[in-house]
C-alpha cells in the first residue's frame, strides 16, 4: 500500500481487526467506526484503487465496493474522483 501515511489518523487504527472484517449485521458496527473519520476518503480510495476484497474500508462493505466498481469500470483512480467530489461538496456548502 503505497502512500498510506493516512492510516496514522484513521479512526480504526486501534480497533480490533476482527471488528473491521466482520460479517453481516456486525458490519454496521464496523461502518459506524468510519463515521466522522478524518481519513475516510483516503481509506475508501485505497480499497477501491487496490481492489481490496474484504473488510469495511472508508465506510463501505466489500459488497458495496464491488457494486460500485461494477457500475464504474471506467475509473482508473478513485482517489482523484473522491477528492474532486469532496472538494465540490465543500464548495457547495460554503457560505
Amino acid at each position: 500500500m503505497a502512500g498510506t501515511h493516512w492510516i496514522e489518523n484513521a479512526a480504526c487504527r486501534d480497533s480490533d481487526p476482527d471488528e473491521l472484517f466482520a460479517h453481516s449485521a456486525q458490519q454496521k458496527h464496523a461502518k459506524a467506526i468510519c463515521d466522522g473519520c478524518a481519513v475516510r476518503i483516503e481509506c475508501l480510495a485505497e480499497a477501491l484503487d487496490s481492489r481490496i476484497e474484504f473488510g469495511v474500508w472508508g465506510g463501505m462493505t466489500e459488497r458495496e465496493r464491488r457494486a460500485l466498481l461494477r457500475r464504474r469500470p471506467d475509473i482508473t483512480s478513485w482517489r482523484t474522483v473522491l477528492d474532486q467530489a469532496h472538494k465540490a461538496f465543500e464548495q457547495s456548502h460554503v457560505g
